[in-house]
């Protein structure tokens, strides 16, 4: 018996040790993917294949790493709000053009999609911090544009693009007029308890029990939960019930958080929705969710003209659809 309980203390001390290991030696692997497995880095597709208006747009972070972005106009004659747009933690912003095609011709709105340091033609390597000055040179330069409404700005974010946002819109009350969140997790901590559960007694967020023996060596924790407790602006949360990924109690977790200081939050599911298919699956009823959202807290100053609606081709084709956090 005795050699049997040696055995086991043995055993979950090497499981911790290798855990400990792998988490310190691979973690941004684990975490950033900017390469999907069988793909190239390069963008497999530009706006311009889906008859977009766009520009190219190049940035300097305030460490000094160059980034790459697309600025995607809706039209010339609508300057309807503007979203930024910060993706998930896997492949490049082109896999997100179909989304963010049907985006602008829903909500008639300007999108700036942003690649983070490592991903798509930016330089660098991918880390919290990086991606938190990636963010922040992002929209220092949509508040200097000249063509947008700046007080209009809207940050959406999709799981790890949720963290980004959230960060960005704390530290930013005055430039940011609202936040959305889609399929996003209250910490990599916690996200690291589900993908690797023996570390679940050692790793673990704001909300988790354990003693939290490893969270000292997680160099990008992204604790949403801990940030959307300080966020200002009102915030919209789209849940989508089947997610694979996140569960779907996290974003739950975060909206509880969030309306203890902010009367200002709304929440919504869907109940089909997996971690990358809500904004498919949710229908109509997805893009009434938000436009409603904007209505209110970006509202219109200046009506479009009615064309504007009409200048975003719809042609139903879509993009392949990748899981990722």
């Amino acid at each position: 018996m005795v050699g049997l309980l040696k055995a086991l203390v043995y055993g979950a001390g090497g499981m911790a040790v290798v855990g400990l290991a792998a988490l310190v030696a691979l973690q941004e692997r684990l975490v950033y993917v900017p390469v999907l497995p069988g793909l190239g880095r390069a963008y497999s597709i530009t706006p311009s294949r889906l008859r977009l208006v766009y520009e190219d747009v190049w940035l300097r972070a305030s460490d000094g790493v160059r980034l790459h972005s697309w600025f995607l106009r809706h039209s010339p004659t609508c300057r309807g709000p503007t979203i930024l747009f910060f993706q998930e933690n896997a492949g490049n912003i082109a896999h997100r053009l179909e989304c963010v095609r049907l985006m602008m011709q829903r909500l008639q709105c300007n999108v700036f999609m942003l690649s983070y340091r490592g991903y798509g033609e930016s330089e660098g390597f991918p880390s919290q911090s990086g991606i938190t000055k990636d963010a922040q040179a992002a929209l220092d330069h949509l508040v200097q544009r000249k063509d947008i409404d700046t007080s209009r700005i809207v940050i959406f974010g999709r799981s790890l693009g949720g963290a980004v946002g959230a960060v960005l819109a704390k530290n930013n009350p005055d430039k940011v007029s609202a936040l959305i969140l889609e399929n996003t997790f209250t910490s990599i901590l916690d996200m690291a308890g589900i993908m690797l559960p023996f570390l679940r007694w050692f790793i673990g967020g704001s909300s988790s029990k354990g003693p939290k023996l490893l969270n000292c060596v997680v160099r990008s924790p992204w604790s949403t939960l801990d940030v959307v407790a300080e966020v200002k602006q009102p915030i919209l949360f789209l849940s989508g019930l089947q997610d694979e990924l996140v569960p779907p109690s996290h974003m739950k977790m975060l909206y509880d958080k969030a309306i203890e200081n902010n009367r200002n939050c709304r929440f919504v599911d869907f109940p089909s929705g997996m971690h990358m298919d809500t904004w498919i699956s949710g229908g109509d009823r997805y893009w009434r969710t938000i436009q409603l959202f904007l209505d209110q807290y970006a509202p219109e100053v200046q009506s479009c003209d009615a064309s504007c609606a009409s200048e975003i081709a719809d042609d139903g084709n879509f993009l392949p659809i990748y899981l990722t956090f």
